[in-house]
Formats: structure tokens, sequence, C-alpha cells
């Protein structure tokens, strides 16, 4: 890893500071052996292993750090359902069968969200209150009722926002048109990791956190994880690392690139201006090239998302473009500390869309939110536990892809610089 990629140990975040007492995980010491090693301890691994040991299967969990140490204890708390492309687009590109089955999946991926974090009563501020898709400009507009006119045809949850329901359900003038579904929200990012470790670990899943797999190797018809202190003999692995993938497997580095989305956080705001921005509260992602997404958090704090430095930040005031846009939607927040800013990686594909490799007998990659990782990552963990077990009961819900390189990769740092320029000028100028 490079200086600038270099990041504190715990990150400071908003998530860190209220999260309370977490458990640590021990680091794996020795040999050991399970019928399923899962490297990473975000959404993704943590739901697989969950269900994997429900199920009654023997499974291990290797994480680097702690769990929700990478994205998924640092991202935006948005629940949203859907993928980035609309859904006569998903079928056109995937065709009947399967088209419509990520389709399905995607945008019900909130309601099995909600419903895994009732069933476990985990604590972590959930909440089902809708996501709104905000739209400032005609052509962002455009695209809103596209995607609006969709999702009702095939009988969704959605309804379109004229100006003035815009205003009175965010506080601000600015958006020309919108649109509300109902099964997105919100809620604690960590707490939910730390609630699903937890889950895991009392249904039976081994848990290692400090634990960084340096290689991964097949030796007599098993995998063979190796870490600083210890390995892990396993029949199956999976691998979901996400915006933190390294060169455990061949290429697979190459084929996304690990963006850092950023997040600035208010002191707990009066409950009139709260109550004035988002009373309902819903979440807020703007329409458009560089998105900006925001909600209001169980304290009463508003806190505001979108593209940031490409190195990692601890301080709102390196992302001083999303406060000083919060005054420009809300000026009511005038005089208001934000105490917290800070940033994660998460993996952006070539195709904008979630990916999922089968490279070799044994092991399966599962990587590429896209920024779309909390209801996905979370529903992905069932069908991924079932292929692991080869209990699919359907067919699998995304495409299975083998590993693609991106071309010039090393050049990414600026190549996002520049696309996030692209984007913004673009969108200032509605194009």
């Amino acid at each position: 890893m490079i200086p600038s990629m270099l990041e504190s140990n715990p990150p400071k975040s908003l998530y860190r500071e209220t999260a309370g007492d977490t458990d640590k995980y021990p680091a794996l010491a020795g040999a050991q052996r399970a019928r399923v090693a899962i490297v990473g301890g975000g959404f993704t691994g943590l739901s697989t292993a969950l269900h994997l040991a429900e199920a009654g299967d023997d499974v291990a969990v290797l994480e680097a750090q702690q769990p929700g140490w990478g994205a998924s204890g640092r991202n935006g708390g948005q629940v949203n359902p859907g993928l980035k492309y609309d859904p006569d687009t998903i079928e056109a590109m995937f065709g009947p069968e399967l088209g419509p089955r990520m389709i399905d999946f995607s945008y019900g991926a909130p309601d099995f969200t909600f419903g895994l974090i009732k069933r476990l009563s985990i604590s972590c501020d959930a909440r089902q209150n809708g996501t709104i898709r905000a739209a400032i400009r005609p052509k962002p507009e455009a695209a809103v009722r596209t995607t609006a006119a969709q999702c009702e045809r095939r009988g969704m949850p959605v309804s379109i926002l004229d100006p003035q329901a815009m205003a009175a359900r965010t506080g601000t003038d600015r958006y020309i048109s919108g649109m509300f579904d109902a099964r997105g929200g919100d809620l604690h990012p960590l707490k939910y990791t730390i609630g699903l470790a937890a889950a895991a670990r009392n249904a039976g899943a081994r848990i290692f956190g400090d634990s960084e797999v340096l290689s991964l190797k097949r030796e007599a018809g098993r995998w063979i994880l190796t870490t600083a202190n210890g390995s892990v003999s396993a029949e199956k692995v999976l691998v979901a690392t996400n915006g933190y993938t390294g060169a455990l497997w061949p290429d697979l580095k190459q084929s996304l690139v690990p963006v850092f989305s950023a997040i600035a956080a208010t002191e707990p705001v009066a409950p009139a201006v709260a109550a004035a921005i988002l009373p309902e509260r819903p979440v807020v992602y703007e329409a458009g090239n560089i998105t900006v997404y925001y909600r209001i958090d169980a304290q009463n704090r508003l806190l505001m998302g979108g593209r940031g430095p490409m190195k990692p930040i601890d301080d709102a005031s390196a992302i001083r473009y999303l406060t000083d846009y919060a005054l420009r939607l809300w000026p009511a927040l005038a005089g208001t500390r934000w105490t917290h800013g800070w940033n994660g990686r998460v993996a952006i594909t070539k195709d904008h869309l979630l990916h999922i490799h089968e490279p070799e007998d044994g092991v399966l990659i599962c990587l590429g939110y896209n920024g779309r990782g909390i209801a996905m990552a979370s529903a992905m963990g069932a069908v991924l536990a079932q292929r692991l077990r080869g209990r699919e009961t359907s067919p699998f819900p995304m495409p299975i892809s083998p590993v693609k390189p991106i071309r010039f990769h090393r050049f990414w740092p600026l190549g996002v610089k520049a696309a996030i320029l692209s984007g913004r000028l673009k969108d200032r100028f509605g194009l």
C-alpha cells in the first residue's frame, strides 16, 4: 500500500465513536481446518458466515483488521434498492431469464436486510423510511422519471415527487423532481456490522481479526489460507474483500478501482432544523454524474456524503465542498459545527455491476458493490451460503463471470480524479 493510502487503525469516524464497546476478535494462531473459509469481515463475509453457520456448516472468517474496519463500517448508512442501470436496461443486457432475477433480487435487498436485522434483534438505528432519488436539472429529471415508470410497470412501491413535494420532504427548493421508493432506509453501519459478526459467532462461525490472508494455494485437494501466525485448510473459499482487495488472487485487484467515498457529520442539530430538512427521515441521493447523498441520523445529526480526496481523511475540513453545499441547501445550518469527517474505499467495477467469479473449483469471489453494498451484500450472503453448500433452491440471481483486469489499471488514481472533475463539470452545466 502506498503511503498516501495508509489509514488509521481503527479508522476515525462518527460511527466508531458511537458504536459503543466492540468485541475484539482474536488473531488466527496455528493450523486449523474448516469446510468453508471466508476472506473479509464486512457485510458480504459476515452475512455469508451467518447463513452458513445457521445451517450447521463449519465456517471460519479471516479479517485483516477487525470486522467493520473497511467500508462496511464507514459508509453512508443508506439502505437503497436497485442497481445502477434501469430495469429495462438490465433485461436487455442479461436476457429474459437472468435479467428479471437480478431486478427482483436487487430491488428486494432492502426488505431482506431490514428483515434480517429484525430477526436477529440487531440494535443499529435501522429505519425503513424510504429512499429519494433527487433531480436538480432536466436531464437527471428525465432519467428519474424513466426509472420510476419502469419500476411502476413492475409493481414496485415507487412514486414521482413534484417540486412542491420535494421541497416539503427535503426542506430545500433546489430539486425539480424526485423518485421515492418506500423500500429504502438507513442504519448505523458499524453497529450493524458488529451485530452481524456477533450473530455469526453465536451461530457457530469462527471469526478471526488481525488475520490478513497472505497466500491462498491448493494442496492435496484443499485450499490453504496462510496468515502471519497460522493457516486454515478449507474445502471451499469465499473472497469478499471489495474496496480493500489486494494481490491474493491473480488479476483480481486489477479488476476494480478502489474509490474513496467521504462523509461529513454535524453535531446534533436543533429538532426544528432537523425536522425541516427531512421531516419523514428518508435518505436522499442526487441523480447525476457525481452524486451527493445525505440523511439525518437517529441523533439528529446531518450526514453528507460524496466523492472526496483520494487519500484517508479524519476531519470535515478536508471535504469542505460537502459542508458548503449543505449550507446552500439549508441556510438554517449556519453556525452548526461539523464535528466529524472520514472516508473509506468502495470498489467500482468497469461495468458498475457486482462481480461474482468462480475462477477455480472451490473458490467463489464476490465484490464490486459500487456504493450499493449494505442491502446487496446482506442479501448476497444468503445466496452465497447456499452456493457454497451446494444447496441452491433457485437459480443464482447474479451473473457469474471470469476475472477481467482493467486496462491501464496502474493509472487508476489519475483516472478517478479526471472522472470526478469531468462529472462535476457535466453536472454543473446539465450535461
